[in-house]
């Protein structure tokens, strides 16, 4: 009996055994080379190519699906993000229960921006009659909010926009009240007596809209538009509006909204400074189709421009599911799949005063000819105000114009000559008519002579005859050297673009008598000319700054201590410009005293044709003014500074 037992136990561990070693193997086979992983990574190869044939399909009732639809369908589900297909790959082996098998698969896309959006699923099989395993299809596998006929979408959210700070970090843009104002086609009975009427009450508006409101096409616009449509024709400052809202509220068919923009003090405001921020125009989005889309809104030149990317931030993006209505049309059904959340904007943080910035714009209104004013705090050369006229258009001449600047080197010519001993202020030079050098005649401008004077009168009274003479003693190439110690020629930066000067050097007597006039072959920009002022003034060049952050990577190195009596010389010479010389508009300015030198720059071989500028300072402000063809320095500039000293905040 007891050997019955033990025969029939060892039968039973055998029989466990050799199930347990079948089992085994039948997992091991369906894990193999024939298993469902073939099927799944042949899955995951067509999906990528758009190819599924090499891949059997069911539906989740067992229904055979062909190849070329679950393709179809793929493509459909994938929507928008249909164009980059993800990338795909399998987690493990399959798991395998009997005649079905799980697998785990990574999705993985690449959004817009670089933005990765991966997740797992399951993908489920099962084997058939032919032992061969086939995929269980469903819109599912794609992602699991997804059903038949939804579409994946993609959203854009634009961050807020950051924006540029004063000196005081305040925002400069603020909202600020405007007045859209639009034309409805159907009420419109005169279309050319309407653009009569307007075109005549925009000009009218004070200062003027520079470039002016252009209406060329409005007939067509109104033409192609829906008739109760609000065609806009402008947008305009409260202030703007209130002038002519009499003359245009009750033309036929005008129509007016009210509403908040973010804007700056005064159209005018530091304009090619700060640049502007529109809609996205079609170069943008043409240029760059990943960085923009209709929209948008996109920083254009100045500093919204150059700073467009740090301003604007990162925008949020989400992918949500969409599906088809009845009438065709695919619509957002609300469900959000992935979010990345915008990435607000950094500010700009500059070192502009609002104060300055606008007495500055205020000085040069109404001046037609191109020109420019820039405006450095002498204590630490921060930028507070660079203005551009005429109006809010054109380029920024204040930082990049590159025109001689006349009379108004004779700063740096007097330095040099003091700091070398050729002369003091009490020297006594020949001012004469005219004086031939090497064959070229120099003349005083309406040919005056002053005679046998002392330096500083020649320097007030601007004697061209004599800084001619004098040139020699400065050599080849010291004014060059001297412009340096003021940081002409400089490698710092601001920012923006922005020209440091090139000064004369190495020329013959006709070129060096030429340079020490500020003629010849030397070329500056305001903001050079401003921070050179300033560097007499103070003592010392300290490179101009207008961003505080970001801050340059080379905002340069401040210059050498200048000589304290050819400083002193220069400063007692240009406070007699303003007392005695040919800045006497200055003379009663309110405030401390004001310091300066008038400069007349001839730009061709046209003794006629001259540039208009002003360098100067008062208390911790120096400035330089230029109006390119503006004719004398203290017929065009001076009065641009007079107007200026006297708007800035006592």
């Amino acid at each position: 009996m007891e050997r019955t037992r033990r025969h029939r136990y060892t039968r039973s561990r055998l029989a466990v055994v050799v199930t347990s070693l079948l089992a085994s193997a039948t997992l091991v086979a369906c894990s193999g080379e024939d298993g469902p992983q073939r099927s799944v990574d042949a899955f995951l190869a067509g999906w990528r190519s758009g190819d599924l044939q090499a891949v059997g399909f069911v539906d989740p009732t067992g229904a055979k699906v062909a190849a070329a639809d679950v393709a179809r369908e793929i493509k459909e589900l994938s929507g928008e993000l249909a164009g980059t297909p993800p990338t795909l790959s399998r987690r493990g082996d399959p798991e395998v229960v009997q005649n079905t098998a799980t697998a785990t698969i990574r999705v993985e896309w690449v959004l817009p921006g670089e933005t990765s959006w991966a997740y797992d699923r399951p993908v489920r099989l099962t084997r058939g009659r032919d032992e061969d395993w086939q995929v269980i299809w469903e819109p599912q596998v794609v992602q699991e909010q997804l059903t038949r006929g939804d579409r994946l979408g993609l959203r854009r959210d634009a961050a807020p926009r950051a924006g540029v700070l004063d000196g005081a970090g305040e925002p400069i843009l603020a909202p600020r009240p405007v007045v859209r104002v639009g034309l409805q086609p159907s009420e419109v009975t005169d279309v050319k007596a309407l653009t009569r009427e307007l075109d005549a009450a925009f000009r009218a508006i004070r200062p003027a809209i520079s470039p002016p409101v252009d209406l060329s096409g409005l007939a067509k616009r109104l033409d192609e538009a829906d008739p109760g449509a609000f065609v806009e024709v402008v947008i305009l400052r409260d202030e703007a509006y209130r002038q002519i809202k009499p003359r245009i509220y009750d033309l036929p068919g005008t129509k007016f909204r009210a509403e908040k923009l973010d804007l700056a003090p005064t159209r005018e405001f530091a304009r090619a400074v700060l640049g502007t921020v529109d809609p996205a125009q079609a170069d943008d989005l043409t240029n760059f189709p990943d960085r923009y889309s209709p929209g948008d809104l996109v920083g254009h030149g100045g500093l919204q421009g150059r700073w467009d990317e740090r301003l604007r931030g990162v925008p949020g993006l989400t992918v949500i599911i969409k599906r088809s209505g009845a009438d065709g049309t695919v619509e957002p059904t609300g469900t959000e799949v992935f979010r990345r959340e915008p990435q607000p904007g950094e500010p700009v943080r500059t070192t502009l005063d609002v104060a300055t910035q606008n007495a500055a714009d205020q000085a040069l209104r109404g001046e037609q000819r191109r020109s420019a004013l820039v405006a450095v705090r002498i204590s630490d050369s921060a930028v507070l105000a660079a203005a551009n006229g005429p109006g809010a258009a054109g380029e920024n001449l204040a930082f990049t114009a590159q025109v001689p600047p006349g009379s108004t080197f004779k700063m740096v010519s007097a330095l040099g000559l003091v700091e070398r001993g050729a002369v003091t202020p009490d020297t006594i030079v020949d001012c004469p008519k005219t004086r031939i050098v090497d064959g070229r005649s120099f003349k005083n401008s309406n040919d005056f002579a002053l005679g046998k004077v002392p330096f500083r009168t020649n320097f007030a009274r601007s004697c061209n005859t004599a800084f001619a003479a004098l040139a020699p003693q400065l050599g080849a190439d010291g004014l060059a050297a001297t412009g340096r110690t003021l940081g002409l020629e400089g490698e710092w930066e601001v920012g923006l673009d922005a020209f440091t000067g090139k000064v004369s050097a190495g020329g013959g007597a006709t070129e060096q008598a030429a340079a020490a006039i500020g003629q010849g072959t030397t070329v500056v920009s305001p903001l050079a000319m401003a921070a050179a002022t300033a560097a007499v003034a103070k003592g010392g060049f300290v490179p101009p700054k207008l961003l505080l952050d970001p801050a340059p990577e080379r905002a340069g190195e401040p210059g050498p201590e200048l000589k304290p009596e050819a400083v002193a010389a220069a400063r007692s010479m240009m406070r007699e410009v303003v007392t005695s010389g040919t800045g006497t508009a200055l003379r009663d300015v309110p405030g401390e005293p004001v310091h300066g030198k008038t400069g007349t720059a001839e730009y061709d071989n046209n003794p006629e044709n001259t540039h208009a500028w002003f360098v100067g300072w008062q208390g911790d402000i120096a400035f330089a003014v230029f109006v390119e063809k503006g004719g004398s320095g203290s017929g065009t500039a001076l009065p641009i500074a007079e107007r200026f000293l006297r708007a800035l905040p006592n």
